[in-house]
C-alpha cells in the first residue's frame, strides 16, 4: 500500500511542478517628464510675482510644480523673453554643413562609378579596335 500512496503523492507532485506560475496582475506605470508650454510658464511667473511668499507656497502645491520651476523659468526669462521659455529641442543638434559634406560624398561616389564605367568603355573600345586592325587614323575617316 505504500507503494501505491507514494505513486499518487508523486504524481500530485508533477503536477504542482509543471503548472504555470500566475503572472503578476500589477501593471507598472513608467512615469513621463512633463513639459510645459511658454504660456503656462508666463502665467505661473506672473501668478508668483503677483503673490505673497505664503501664496507663493500653496500656488506652488496647487500646480504641483517645485520652487526650482520658477528659479529656472525666472533665468530662462533673464536670458531672453521669446527663446527662454520655448521648450528647447532634445537630441543633438543639427549641423548645416553635415547635410552638405553627406550630398558631396554621395555625389562623388555617384561620378566615381560613372568614371569606372567610361574608362570601361574605352578599354572595351580600344581592344575590339587592335582586333579588327584599326588605327586611330583609319578609325576617325583622315586618308
Amino acid at each position: 500500500m505504500s507503494h501505491a500512496s507514494n505513486s499518487e503523492s508523486n504524481s500530485n507532485n508533477n503536477e504542482a511542478r509543471t503548472t504555470p506560475a500566475v503572472p503578476n496582475p500589477e501593471v507598472i506605470v513608467k512615469p513621463r517628464p512633463r513639459y510645459f508650454t511658454a504660456e503656462y510658464k508666463q502665467r505661473i511667473l506672473q501668478a508668483a510675482e503677483a503673490c505673497s511668499r505664503g501664496e507663493r507656497g500653496a500656488l506652488l502645491r496647487r500646480e504641483g510644480l517645485y520652487s526650482s520651476h520658477i528659479t529656472n523659468w525666472r533665468r530662462q526669462r533673464a536670458n531672453g523673453e521669446a527663446q527662454g521659455l520655448t521648450p528647447q529641442k532634445r537630441g543633438r543638434k543639427s549641423d548645416p554643413q553635415a547635410a552638405e559634406i553627406a550630398q558631396l560624398k554621395r555625389e562623388n561616389e555617384n561620378l566615381k562609378i560613372q568614371l569606372q564605367r567610361a574608362e570601361t568603355i574605352i578599354d572595351v573600345q580600344k581592344k575590339l579596335s587592335q582586333l579588327l586592325g584599326l588605327t586611330a587614323d583609319e578609325s576617325n575617316g583622315a586618308p
